[in-house]
């Protein structure tokens, strides 16, 4: 992950910059909090504020000044349905587009990438397929996409893309790497090849890999 948080640090673009981190995924876990504090400050000088969401008694106004007062905003990883749940219910979704129009840096981690982007897939049954459908979540990367699922060979992206519009791109971001959205759209891979699938009709169809 260096490579990548370096890439991150050189964006943000200021010198020990603050970084909100968004913990709704994992239900502001403070083990989970830690491991990632430790991961971000190996790579570069900054202060790293938690933006507490989960507790039934969170001080949102304060989560809310943290995020919006940050350089950059991290949204950590967990569980994606349960993560926009929280956001959801404490009315906070839409700033997180409302800072990345302003020109802030957002980014994440499993879970916490996901929920970066345009929706995601559950199922209201689990033991059947035909309960299959897509929810919501911060729609600050206009995409589709899913993270460390190689080993499934990308089941729920999969499932993503074929309840999508016809057309549309589902990137697998595989372990160690990192999918980039720039202002304008465009998408880069870093770190090595992520997996592309697109909605051919009513299936995802394999696509050649995006390459950094």
């Amino acid at each position: 992950m260096d490579p990548i948080l370096t890439a991150v640090f050189r964006d943000i673009g200021k010198a020990s910059p603050t970084i909100a981190y968004v913990g709704a995924a994992n239900e502001d876990n403070p083990a989970f909090f830690e491991r990632m504090v430790g991961m971000i400050q190996a790579v570069g000088k900054c202060t790293i504020v938690q933006a507490i969401t989960h507790p039934d008694d969170a001080d949102i106004k304060k989560a809310v000044k943290t995020i919006r007062s940050a350089d950059a905003i991290f949204v950590s990883g967990g569980d994606v349905e349960a993560g926009m749940e929280v956001l959801e219910k404490k009315g906070i979704t839409g700033i997180f587009c409302e800072l990345y129009d302003q020109g802030k840096l957002l980014f994440g981690v499993s879970a916490g990438s996901i929920m970066l982007a345009r929706e995601w897939v559950r199922w209201r049954d689990p033991d059947d397929d035909s309960t299959a459908e897509l929810f919501p979540c911060l729609g600050v990367a206009p995409v589709l996409c899913d993270t460390h699922g190689e080993a499934d060979g990308w089941e729920e992206l999969k499932a993503a893309v074929a309840l999508s519009s016809d057309g549309a791109i589902g990137y697998g971001i595989t372990s160690s790497t990192c999918l980039k959205i720039g202002p304008f759209g465009d998408v880069a891979a870093m770190g090595g090849s992520i997996s592309r699938y697109s909605r051919r009709g009513k299936t995802a169809k394999r696509e050649a890999d995006l390459v950094p």
